[in-house]
């Protein structure tokens, strides 16, 4: 019997032996890393005792005389599994932290090239600041547009960081001092070109806008030069500013236009006869021989007439009308040998700027052009300062008939004729005026109508219409505009 316990006790310690030096072959690391995998002692508790090996117990002998008794292992069973998820979590964490690694090489890479960057930056800035050169706009926007790059990937690089960075919240404040420092610059440029060029910008998306809202309207309705198969007048487009008159801001009477000659009919000629300073007297006017001539000022020719009076001139068949200096007479003149060809008296005309328009003086007899020929717009003493109209024969100047309307001649700032109808302006403020009246000599009949004409300045001196393009050339305090004209269908 007790050679049998001592058998058993000795095989049973000779293998747990065997298990523990498994163990410590296998996995050498662990049992310097995880010496709480050890089983704790029943007796002590403490996690840092060996195991008990063996133990005194007490057998039987069963009926046939054997021996038998319990024998109870140690709990010595080696933690693998555990060990194995000890090492994947470790390989893990090794690769994660190889990865932070490399961005963090990559980001000190990157803080280098921004900083330089930066450095540029601020020595172009420097140099703008020293500098008294005025700068275009697109070199601060070029700046701004750097600058903004720049900002965008700092802030990038900020939030991919965890926890803060002093060199990246340096790089962050000095891009901020940047961005402050060329909108300082842009706003103290000297020269006001931005300020202009912006405002030229400003001026062509209006200009864009509205040549927009015009395509989205209705074309109006097509009529040929010198017909009046139309209703009359149904609208006037924007001006289109030509040019200041060629002597000057301060000859603000005046008038100008396109000769109407219906033998050839698409001949261009202009004319522009400029008062002089005192609003009276007609002595110089220039002929050109094309809308681009005129926009680059070379004159066929220019010549001195010595006698007229009034911004009431107009051209017709190669030939100026305009009125005599202090008198009642008409003059024709020719324009090939600048000579007077005729001059006859209106008769009752009123001179002496009496019945002028109002805010334009000396226009006391007003000459007008249109598809039916040549006419004459005055007062006369009989109609108490309302508007006469008288159709002339332009060979002899003789009146031919004569319409007496009910509207007050000095109470209205212009007038025209077109296709026969009388058309007769008042200003509305500064920038507008309207076309508010109507005498058709066709029937007799006088209305009210509402056109709106925008123009530059306060007072319109002239207008004329020319029946070819079926435009208007207004003379406005010295500027040459033009208008295109739409008729009702």
């Amino acid at each position: 019997m007790k050679h049998t316990q001592v058998a058993a006790l000795l095989f049973m310690q000779s293998m747990i032996v065997l298990a523990g030096s498994m163990a410590a072959t296998e996995t050498p690391h662990l049992n310097r890393t995880l010496p709480y995998l050890t089983q704790p002692s029943k007796t002590t508790g403490n996690l840092h005792t060996a195991p008990k090996l063996f133990a005194n117990v007490s057998g039987s002998v069963d009926d046939e005389g054997t021996c038998q008794c319990s024998v109870y292992l140690p709990d010595t069973t080696f933690p693998v599994q555990k060990a194995e998820q000890l090492e994947i979590i470790a390989a893990t964490l090794s690769e994660k932290f190889e990865t932070e690694l490399s961005q963090v090489r990559e980001y000190s890479k990157m803080l280098d090239l921004y900083q330089q960057q930066i450095l540029n930056l601020t020595i172009r800035v420097e140099h703008m600041e020293k500098s008294s050169v005025s700068y275009t706009e697109l070199d601060f926007q070029l700046l701004k547009v750097e600058i903004s790059d720049l900002k965008r990937l700092v802030t990038q690089l900020k939030s991919s960081l965890v926890g803060s960075n002093v060199i990246v919240e340096q790089i962050y404040l000095e891009i901020t001092n940047l961005t402050i420092l060329v909108n300082e610059l842009e706003s103290l440029d000297k020269t006001n070109i931005l300020a202009i060029r912006r405002q030229i910008v400003s001026l062509q998306n209006q200009l864009k806008e509205c040549e927009e809202g015009m395509n989205k309207t209705t074309v109006p309705p097509y009529f040929p030069p010198g017909s009046c198969i139309h209703r009359g007048l149904l609208n006037v487009s924007q001006p289109y500013i030509v040019k200041l008159n060629w002597r000057g801001f301060s000859y603000k009477y005046g008038s100008w236009g396109r000769d109407y000659s219906p033998s050839n009919p698409e001949k261009e000629v202009y004319w522009v006869a400029p008062l002089n300073t005192d609003g009276r007297y007609l002595e110089y006017y220039r002929i050109y021989s094309s809308f681009d001539n005129l926009l680059l000022f070379k004159p066929m020719y220019e010549s001195r007439i010595r006698y007229g009076e009034g911004s009431g001139a107009a051209l017709y068949n190669n030939y100026l009308y305009y009125h005599a200096y202090s008198s009642r007479h008409m003059v024709k003149h020719d324009l090939k040998t600048n000579t007077m060809v005729l001059r006859k008296e209106l008769p009752n005309a009123v001179t002496s700027n009496r019945f002028s328009y109002a805010g334009v003086s000396w226009q006391d007899i007003d000459f007008a052009v249109d598809e039916s020929g040549l006419w004459v717009i005055y007062s006369t003493e009989n109609s108490m300062g309302n508007i006469v109209i008288s159709k002339l024969n332009e060979t002899t100047l003789d009146v031919l008939n004569t319409w007496q309307t009910r509207q007050y001649k000095p109470s209205v700032s212009n007038a025209f004729m077109l296709c026969g109808v009388l058309y007769a302006t008042r200003p509305m403020n500064t920038r507008k005026e309207e076309i508010f009246y109507m005498y058709d000599t066709n029937t007799g009949q006088e209305g009210s109508i509402s056109v709106i004409m925008d123009k530059k300045l306060d007072t319109i001196q002239s207008i004329d219409y020319n029946p070819t393009d079926q435009r208007l050339y207004v003379y406005n305090d010295g500027y040459l505009l033009r208008y295109d004209v739409t008729f009702q269908p």
